[in-house]
């Protein structure tokens, strides 16, 4: 796309020249006849070419005191109230005398201003000396169609430009035709054919790949020319660049035209965190705003506007899930907090926040507490109303919607999600609730009321584990001394000791802190989940003992073969059916044995074992016995001694234990059925 510039007059622009830093003179061969004070800076310039020009310079110029042609003084005309000021004038002087003058972006629109407050627009004047006509054409032609150049246009319309030119401005309706065209362009889909930003992006890369190295592919065909599509938030940066009641006009003007509210709330965070201090352009935006360079320039310093800013910027978000990041939300309530924003903005942003807390960090939702009356150190009561909100929609759309597709941005056009994504939001809340809880619960100020109303609002299906809970009860019972057995075993019914891991669990048995009739039910869950266990083993190995013996009585094979029946006139009939029932169980009992095979040979190695193991018993008692018997003269000395005995009666002993073991031992094979 061509850049927006024109030129207009023919002679050259030596005639006018500087004489000292407020002062300006054309040099002709006549005198100057009249000054043109423009605030501070004075034009040395005749009466003729001005008159011819301009209907109101005429009119000053004739009513001047000094004007009358014997009087050899200039007159003096004052032109403080002039749309520009004296750059503007620069222009319109030179215009006057026919010097060549240049059209752009940057001054186009107060040189089409002042021609409106000087009466240079008379239609029987001839085209070239209509200044209001070339200034409209240039408008027109070069500038609304091109993006940057409407941009410019609109930038001197606003910041330190005059009101007197703001007022014309409007009044002219550069200002809304400038916002309209930028509003057509952003809304306008880049990647159709033809598209206006599609020409403007693939000329702007021509144009700077011609001032360094063409991109040229492997066969030599050179990329230049080649359409590219710009990415979705193009124009962000530009459009934040703007005085925001322009830009406020330019968001509603899209929002008119159909813009998806992703993209509104997109432009909206890059407005903010380049405009408000206290909002970090790269942490807010990721990766695709720390690759441009950072931008320090702040339009808002003080602490009112950059509020007054907040709480507009936040009456146009939109209120559509996923408009603006979880992230950027947070962030820009914690800076509410700190700049003491109005209510209806900080229930706004909680709102938006909560909705899709599933996105935000535990970092993100430790919102300090500015005020001096504060007790906690966190804000707790707003991250309260963000839970309820959560879970309120979740059951909304859980209650409500089908189990397989909810949709997630509660309107038209939002994206379709499963259950199961809302399942695990619910699961990433519920453990950023814990994690939130064991951060806020060490402070001492933190009432046991608000902890338990804060960890009672996730319901019991979206903790599989209650690990984090107890973390963060441990976590408050350590911070609050104070508490009395009742008030510790209120705060530890918050979570359930069935839903406690076996860390868990074995820290809590030996944790002084809480009460003893929870640490005796977390003991008397992890019994009766082993008792479980054990029994679910002691089941299967029953089990596989019927399956290898299938004639043993009580066995579901031995009970299961169907009976024939001869009474009545339905003795055929019944024999019949019994005997094709009897080939189908023996087919089945065929298949059956075949599988339990494996399991036969099991239990008949077990069975050898016990064989084994009863015949080393045997060994041993032989071994004990010979060695137990006193011979000899050592015998005869016990027996003097009056210990006969002592000999045999410990190894009488050794013989009682060790027979006692092994038929404890074979007992126990025995009940298994081995």
């Amino acid at each position: 796309m061509a850049t927006a510039k024109a030129f207009i007059g023919s002679k050259s622009p030596d005639c006018f020249q500087l004489r000292d830093p407020n002062s300006w003179v054309c040099l002709t061969e006549l005198a100057s006849d009249v000054v043109v004070e423009v605030g501070e800076v004075s034009f040395h310039l005749h009466k003729f070419p001005l008159i011819n020009r301009s209907s109101t310079l005429q009119k000053l110029i004739t009513s001047s005191p000094t004007s009358d042609d014997d009087n050899k003084q200039p007159c003096t005309v004052n032109l403080d109230d002039l749309p520009g000021g004296p750059a503007t004038f620069q222009l319109v002087a030179k215009f006057c005398y026919d010097v060549r003058i240049e059209l752009t972006a940057a001054n186009v629109v107060p040189l089409r201003c002042a021609a409106e407050h000087l009466g240079m627009t008379s239609a029987g004047s001839a085209s070239a000396a209509n200044l209001a006509e070339l200034t409209e054409s240039f408008l027109r032609d070069a500038v609304l169609p091109n993006w940057d150049a409407s941009v410019r246009a609109l930038q001197t319309c606003s910041g330190n430009a005059s009101a007197l030119l703001s007022r014309y401005a409007e009044e002219l309706g550069v200002v809304s035709r400038c916002v309209e065209s930028l509003a057509s362009k952003a809304c306008a889909d880049p990647t159709l054919f033809g598209s206006p930003m599609l020409a403007y992006y693939t000329a702007k890369e021509d144009s700077e790949s011609a001032s360094g190295s063409a991109a040229v592919m492997w066969n030599g065909i050179a990329t230049a020319g080649k359409p590219r599509a710009p990415g979705a938030g193009w124009w962000y940066k530009q459009a934040t660049s703007l005085h925001f009641p322009f830009y406020k006009r330019l968001i509603s003007e899209m929002k008119s035209k159909g813009m998806s509210p992703h993209s509104v709330g997109g432009s909206l965070m890059h407005y903010a965190t380049r405009h408000i201090s206290g909002l970090n352009t790269r942490k807010l935006l990721g990766a695709a705003a720390s690759s441009e360079p950072e931008t320090t320039t702040t339009v808002v310093t003080d602490v009112d506007g950059e509020r007054a800013l907040l709480e507009e910027i936040v009456a146009l978000m939109p209120p559509e899930r996923g408009a603006a990041t979880a992230r950027f939300l947070l962030a820009a309530l914690r800076t509410a907090a700190v700049l003491h924003a109005g209510e209806k903005c900080r229930s706004a942003l909680e709102t938006m926040a909560g909705a899709q807390l599933e996105e935000a960090a535990l970092e993100e939702l430790l919102i300090p507490n500015v005020g001096y009356a504060s007790e906690t150190l966190y804000d707790v009561d707003s991250v309260q109303r963000m839970l309820e909100r959560f879970f309120v929609m979740a059951a909304e759309y859980e209650g409500e919607l089908s189990p397989e597709i909810v949709m997630a941005d509660g309107g038209d056009g939002g994206r379709e999600v499963s259950g199961g994504e809302l399942a695990a939001a619910c699961g990433a809340v519920a453990k950023l609730v814990d994690g939130y809880l064991a951060e806020v619960g060490s402070d001492a100020g933190l009432k046991l009321s608000k902890f338990q109303t804060v960890a009672a609002l996730v319901p019991d299906h979206a903790r599989p584990l209650d690990d984090g809970l107890y973390r963060a009860i441990d976590i408050y019972l350590k911070a609050h001394p104070g508490l009395t057995n009742t008030e510790r075993e209120q705060v530890c019914r918050l979570m359930n000791c069935q839903k406690l891991s076996l860390e868990a669990c074995t820290h809590a048995a030996q944790n002084e802190r809480l009460p003893l009739r929870v640490v005796v039910q977390v003991l008397f869950f992890e019994q009766l989940r082993l008792r479980t266990t054990v029994a679910g083993w002691f089941f299967v190995s029953d089990n596989a003992v019927a399956a290898a013996d299938p004639q043993r009585p009580g066995s579901s094979n031995s009970s299961s073969r169907p009976r024939k029946s001869f009474a009545g006139g339905l003795g055929d009939i019944e024999s019949a059916a019994g005997s094709e029932e009897e080939d189908d169980d023996e087919a089945e009992i065929e298949d059956h044995d075949c599988r339990s095979s494996s399991e036969q040979a099991s239990v008949e190695e077990i069975r050898q074992r016990v064989v084994e193991l009863e015949e080393e018993c045997s060994s041993m008692r032989h071994e004990i016995h010979r060695l137990g018997k006193p011979k000899g003269a050592l015998g005869r000395l016990f027996r003097k001694l009056g210990l006969a005995n002592a000999g045999g009666g410990k190894s009488s002993s050794s013989r009682q234990l060790l027979k006692s073991s092994s038929e404890g031992k074979r007992s126990r094979f025995l009940d298994l059925g081995c």
